[in-house]
């Protein structure tokens, strides 16, 4: 039997093995990475002839499996799993099955990556090394020589979660008669284009996929690695709701109380590929009752039993694809129980409670001293990993008050209000001296076509200059009261709203002081994550502020830091008038300047660069470079921020980067984690 190694990485290379074979972990491997010196070796074991891996189940999965509506009796277990199931090693000991994974989100579509990062699969996903990318639900990938074509093949006898067969058709069917259907999917993202042309999927046979591109985007590639979208959906079960799939599917839809097919579709699907929408359970349990199933069928971990204002909970899925090196059929964990919980505060009382088995999105560094002094008694561990993206403020270049916009889209107020941050405060008191202060520049970790300036840029602290340059621009104190007014004379205060998702409370309260220091008065208020969204998709906020900045493998696939509005809902967006203008060809919004065409089409050129050569590093820079030509987002610390977990929490490995651009635990294979007792 022959195992591909590294220090991060087992895959068998078949599902075939000798039952006495060596149950290999990670840390196996990383006794066997010092004897291979390069990066990848095949390492052959020895093992009986003609021998197969004995699958086992988890004793529980009846239970579990009879509380997802609507499934049938369960087969045994190696009818169920693929012919060829994805074998990965557990990272220190084969696990115990059983137990309640406790987490907590925000709410119920706000901070809740933590724990979809959990069960969450993907045709492909990084490796914990960051740099290599390894199959998961697809069996292999293979690009073409120039990158327009890049094809999968999917593992024979995958099952949906229903018990239903999986294959290319599903993967088509999500991209042609949902990505691309605007009665589904208003907008396609960018993410689905290559050169400006939308790309085509076509499934050839039932396990083969083929994604055709008109211009090259190596960057496809990791953008699946990494992306929350799952790029299949059951074709089996939606398209029975689907006009183009089933010419009875309205009349299937009305039975169920909808007007027509679509609906019914938007009522499981929500209109978007982020895979948290509420589910029917929370939208409208009354309707589930006509419905064939109260959830979409999937292929994760884990599947949604319950969904209530309250918390989420999820149950081993019987059908998942993934085996340890004993054969036993993973997860291991038998449920997750996600509560929601909005306030900072009551979060961080839990987790020093020792409450939580796992935390990390919205965990800040201003709360860490809290964290660790609390580690011994709640039985926990807290350990700080690095960042991608930093908090990042901006003005809306678009609002509707003529006198503010007048003023946020002057360039020199901007880098004025940037000169007016003590970033070396914010490291020291937010930060504990852990950061550095860094200015905005699109790609994070920077990159090594950012030159030392550009990753600099407007971000020393001198009130002097700030304070002439707003005089210069006419900002100054007409009536007398300590307060700068807007060249009209009429008042001018900043109203900053931000959530503790997006930013630390500490960071926007010390921001807010130094705008105020420099006589532009700034108040600010705490919202939820859902509510600074809402404001900012209306356009009605004054000041923008969320983490920002992406590492290098998601935007070779994404541009939406690069067109605006410069962000999807989730993140921090500018110019939202200047997107509806773009939206609608110039029917309704604002004209968006020149230079956010020409960014569009610098970022559209390097996405079909291979990323490291000389041409690539070339547009890269000149990217860098519109951004700080017209500095619409200032940047301010780039901090490390705590991972938590409960000591009882086992096989499991902290991230090396706190982020969601890497889809926090993915690639750590949380699926074999397990819970001491």
């Amino acid at each position: 039997m022959k195992y591909l190694v590294s220090a991060s990485l087992i895959v068998l290379s078949s599902a075939a093995m000798a039952a006495e074979c060596p149950q290999i972990t990670v840390a196996d491997a990383q006794d066997l990475a010092g004897k291979y010196p390069q990066q990848f070796e095949l390492v052959e074991f020895e093992s009986a002839a003609n021998c197969e891996l004995t699958f086992s189940q988890n004793p529980e999965i009846e239970e579990l499996n009879a509380r997802i509506i609507g499934n049938k009796d369960l087969a045994p277990v190696e009818q169920r799993l693929p012919e060829e199931p994805l074998v990965v090693a557990p990272y220190q000991q084969i696990g115990n099955y059983g137990g309640v994974l406790d987490g907590m989100s925000n709410a119920t579509e706000a901070g809740s990556s933590d724990l979809l990062s959990v069960r969450h699969v993907n045709l492909v996903r990084f490796s914990d090394d960051l740099v290599t990318i390894v199959p998961n639900v697809a069996k292999d990938y293979k690009w073409n020589d120039d990158y327009t074509e890049l094809t999968f093949t999917l593992r024979k006898g995958h099952k949906w979660s229903d018990g239903e067969p999986f294959s290319a058709h599903d993967i088509a069917f999500w991209y042609n008669n949902m990505t691309m259907d605007p009665q589904v999917v208003e907008k396609p993202k960018d993410l689905w284009s290559a050169g400006g042309e939308p790309i085509e999927v076509i499934a050839t046979d039932d396990q083969t996929v083929v994604f055709k591109m008109k211009a090259p985007k190596p960057g496809l590639l990791s953008a699946l690695a990494t992306n929350y979208a799952q790029p299949f959906q059951p074709k089996h079960f939606l398209g029975q709701f689907h006009p183009a799939i089933n010419p009875e599917a309205d009349a299937l839809a009305q039975a169920a109380g909808f007007e027509n097919g679509y609906e019914v579709i938007n009522f499981y699907y929500g209109g978007s590929d982020w895979k948290d929408v509420p589910s029917p359970l929370l939208k409208d349990a009354s309707k589930v009752e006509k419905l064939p199933r109260a959830v979409v069928p999937t292929l994760e971990s884990h599947v949604v039993v319950e969904d209530t204002t309250e918390g989420r909970r999820v149950v081993a899925n019987p059908y998942f694809h993934m085996v340890d090196t004993a054969g036993n059929q993973l997860p291991y964990i038998n449920e997750v129980n996600e509560s929601y919980v909005s306030d900072n505060e009551v979060r961080v009382l839990k987790l020093v409670n020792g409450e939580m088995d796992y935390k990390s999105q919205s965990v800040n560094l201003p709360d860490a001293p809290t964290l660790l002094d609390g580690q011994e008694k709640g039985d926990y561990t807290v350990e700080l990993r690095p960042t991608i993206g930093l908090p990042t403020f901006s003005f809306n270049v678009t609002s509707t008050d003529d006198d503010k916009r007048a003023i946020f889209g002057n360039k020199d107020f901007r880098l004025a209000m940037s000169y007016a941050i003590n970033r070396d405060e914010i490291n020291s008191v937010a930060y504990f001296d852990l950061g550095e202060p860094m200015a905005y520049i699109a790609f994070d970790p920077a990159p090594e076509f950012a030159t030392p300036e550009q990753r600099k840029f407007a971000t020393e602290f001198d009130p002097v200059k700030a304070g002439s340059m707003l005089d210069a621009i006419g900002l100054v104190d007409k009536d007398g009261d300590g307060w700068r007014d807007l060249p009209s004379g009429s008042k001018l205060t900043l109203n900053m709203q931000f959530s503790t998702q997006g930013v630390p409370t500490t960071v926007a309260e010390l921001v807010a002081q130094d705008w105020s220091n420099v006589g532009v008065q700034t108040t600010i208020k705490e919202v939820t994550s859902d509510e600074y969204r809402s404001a900012q998709s209306a356009n009605e906020l004054d000041v923008l502020a969320w983490t920002k900045g992406q590492p290098i493998p998601v935007i070779q696939g994404t541009a939406k830091d690069f067109i605006v509005p410069f962000d999807d809902f989730f993140g921090l967006r500018n110019g939202m008038l200047w997107a509806q203008y773009k939206d609608t060809n110039g029917a309704e919004g604002m004209e968006p300047p020149a230079w956010t065409k020409e960014l569009e089409a610098k970022i559209t050129e390097w996405q079909s660069l291979v990323p490291g050569t000389d041409a690539s590093n070339k547009v890269g820079n000149e990217i860098i470079q519109i951004f700080h030509d017209n500095f619409l987002m200032i940047g301010t610390v780039k901090a490390p921020a705590p991972i938590y977990r409960s000591n009882k929490l086992q096989n499991f490995e902290t991230p090396k980067t706190s982020s969601y651009d890497y889809y926090r635990t993915y690639p750590y294979r949380a699926q074999q984690w397990f819970l001491s007792e």
